[in-house]
């Protein structure tokens, strides 16, 4: 044998050890309820995160932007933590198995993304709850796009009493994130809650909000295929100028055929979150005989993502000052994703004496906890004569 080894290395054959099958996973004991195996919210407002994982090492919890939290292993296999107390929010975490990042399979609230690995928590408690108040219909909706020549979908939210006899309402297209999907805004950013409560509350005015998926997926605009370093100068670009086509295109004249909505500038806004943010600059300033409304939550800028007509706008202020009745520029004080590119687009817009609104949320990082109150706020402006 040792002699058939030595000759079958010496040819150049590989041998590998056998493969085995791991067992199953084990499963909770069937003599406790389930309730002690899951993550749960208490009533006083803290979170129990609570993971069955009897083979498991070492466990911890990274919720939000905060230091990673060390869970305690009982006898029965449960890891588990406590927090303190918690302001009513909608909140992000994950698991460290071992080093490996896992959403919570316990519950079912994955976060929405191209790549999931992170779960939502809600304390309740706040805005973003399913309050008694008249709620407004979300529709998926499925069209083709001729300008990507794809099918694609997005999110219609139409307000309560809506219908085809209503008087034409404004028209606000949201953008969510990189790396998200087009239920970011829908599940993580609970803007159909939002909007169902500050109409109930008559602290907006009635619209439409348009859900887009930021991602395009044309073929010279796929991040999977690139790297990160070509995402901000190549990525960005390449698929803000493919989605500024699907939105004027095909997007807006959908509404137009199947909704009763406004067709003048100051019914219609634009706004997004991050590379939506982006997106929201990008069609926004391209076209401001078709929006007088954008804003840009921590959006990312031509500061690290050129943008010829973004570039042309900016240099002409008269222009700009008359189309929009508001430009919204927001960031979180501690923002290391696109910190320089907003300070850089805060920078021109005061050099160039462009109107704006900016608001700097403080202590508060890349986070949703920076755009769901610019949203709030946003909406709370949009659309008032």
């Amino acid at each position: 044998m040792r002699l058939l080894l030595s000759l079958l290395v010496a040819a150049g054959c590989v041998m590998s050890a056998p493969a085995f099958a791991l067992d199953a996973p084990a499963s909770p004991p069937g003599e406790k309820p389930l309730k002690n195996f899951v993550t749960s919210v208490e009533t006083d407002g803290s979170i129990t995160f609570r993971l069955f994982a009897p083979l498991a090492k070492a466990v911890s919890v990274g919720l939000g932007a905060r230091d990673p939290i060390a869970m305690q292993k009982s006898d029965d296999g449960t890891w588990s933590a406590k927090t303190e107390v918690l302001k009513p929010d909608l909140y992000e975490y994950y698991f460290n198995i071992d080093g490996f990042r896992s959403i919570d399979t316990g519950t079912n609230a994955p976060k929405p993304q191209r790549h999931v690995n992170t779960s939502l928590i809600l304390v309740p408690g706040s805005i973003l709850d399913i309050r008694k108040v008249p709620h407004g219909d979300l529709r998926l909706v499925t069209l083709h796009s001729k300008a990507l020549n794809s099918e694609r979908q997005m999110y219609v939210y139409t307000p309560p009493d809506y219908s085809d006899a209503s008087k034409p309402l404004p028209v606000l297209y949201l953008y969510h994130g990189f790396g998200d999907t087009v239920g970011s805004w829908v599940a993580q950013g609970r803007a159909p809650q939002i909007l169902d409560n500050l109409l109930a509350e008559k602290k907006i005015e009635p619209m439409i909000v348009v859900i887009p998926d930021t991602e395009t997926d044309v073929p010279d605009a796929i991040a999977e295929n690139m790297p990160a370093s070509d995402i901000r100068k190549v990525f960005f670009p390449a698929n803000a100028e493919a989605a500024d086509r699907e939105l004027v295109e095909d997007l807006i004249p959908y509404m137009k055929e199947h909704y009763r909505v406004r067709n003048d500038a100051d019914g219609r806004a634009v706004a997004g979150l991050s590379q939506g943010g982006y997106q929201a600059l990008v069609s926004g300033l391209s076209h401001l005989g078709t929006f007088a409304w954008v804003a840009t939550f921590s959006g990312v800028s031509t500061v690290s993502s050129p943008n010829k007509a973004v570039d042309a706008a900016l240099n002409e202020q008269e222009k700009i000052n008359k189309a929009l009745r508001n430009f919204t520029v927001t960031v979180g004080s501690r923002d290391d994703v696109v910190g320089k590119d907003v300070a850089g687009l805060k920078a021109a817009l005061e050099e160039k004496k462009i109107k704006h609104e900016y608001h700097e949320y403080p202590d508060l990082q890349h986070e949703m906890a920076v755009w769901r109150p610019s949203l709030v706020a946003f909406l709370e402006k949009v659309f008032r004569k």
